[in-house]
């Protein structure tokens, strides 16, 4: 096939040898299915901002560190450089999220590069060799469904664990391979600690995965995981062995509103001695 404009770089200079056929054309990027020497990869090329089609990114970027501090103050103001700074920013985090959760024990597609706005990584395949097929394309046992989901279960803890939500988990980015689901599209995912939306998105991302494999399996269909994990997290206790129930019981105990008046009372005189103190010294 004709190569892309956005991957004829790549094939300049050697890192892809060939280019076979387009995978697919999704709302935030094109991918290829490619040839790096003797291994076939595919290709994620990334839509520039204004063509992609992915809603309320900002509420996904919030939160993102940036190392260098130029960039941060330019991306704040808006400015033309700051927003080739926030679109490199989102490109690369799909990379920075593959290597951190490989690391983890999540499987994901092995990144190799990314660079100039193409992400080159693993193409996931079934057991014959062809393109793995979507969770949402495959049929499940009962069984398949309870042990997929048990799975998918302790990676969404592991990803937590490592900081990350995936923000946009659905069977529609899932595949799966001879060794069960692989977790893709990952350029959104959000800061557990520092994005307001982290927990709503997580609870999205599990009720979307109980939804899907309790067609197979209905007893999944009234589990709380999203709650019980993220109250383990929120208490500091998740850890990548935590043992799950599916079961969540929250607290109907009203907050004692008065105490935590009196506690900032006390503290706000505190405060306020210290201060006088310190004026009297000077």
């Amino acid at each position: 096939m004709k190569i892309p404009k956005r991957l004829q770089p790549l094939v300049d200079d050697g890192l892809i040898d060939d280019v076979i056929r387009r995978l697919k054309s999704g709302k935030e990027a094109d991918v290829f299915i490619v040839r790096c020497g003797k291994e076939i990869r595919c290709a994620k090329v990334y839509k520039e901002a204004e063509k992609r089609n992915f809603k309320q990114a900002v509420h996904y970027q919030e939160g993102r560190k940036v190392r260098n501090s130029r960039n941060a103050r330019a991306m704040s103001k808006g400015s033309k450089f700051g927003r080739q700074q926030q679109e490199k920013t989102w490109q690369q985090t799909e990379m920075e999220a593959l290597c951190l959760l490989a690391k983890a024990g999540v499987r994901v597609p092995q990144p190799d590069i990314c660079l100039d706005g193409v992400l080159v990584m693993e193409l996931i395949t079934d057991e014959e060799g062809r393109v793995a097929p979507r969770l949402s394309d495959v049929t499940l046992t009962p069984e398949q469904a309870r042990n997929d989901h048990a799975l998918m279960m302790n990676y969404a803890v592991r990803m937590l664990c490592a900081g990350l939500v995936h923000g946009d988990l659905s069977e529609f980015n899932v595949l799966m391979d001879n060794n069960g689901p692989v977790i893709i599209d990952l350029p959104q995912v959000v800061d557990a600690a520092a994005n307001n939306h982290a927990k709503s998105m997580f609870e999205r991302d599990i009720n979307n995965m109980s939804r899907h494999y309790g067609q197979y399996a209905p007893e999944l269909l009234s589990s709380k995981y999203a709650q019980e994990i993220w109250a383990l997290y929120q208490e500091g206790n998740l850890t990548q062995e935590s043992i799950l129930s599916g079961k969540f019981i929250g607290s109907n105990t009203r907050a004692d509103i008065g105490s935590v008046l009196a506690e900032i009372h006390v503290a706000s005189e505190e405060h306020q001695r210290q201060l006088m103190a310190r004026n009297q010294k000077d």
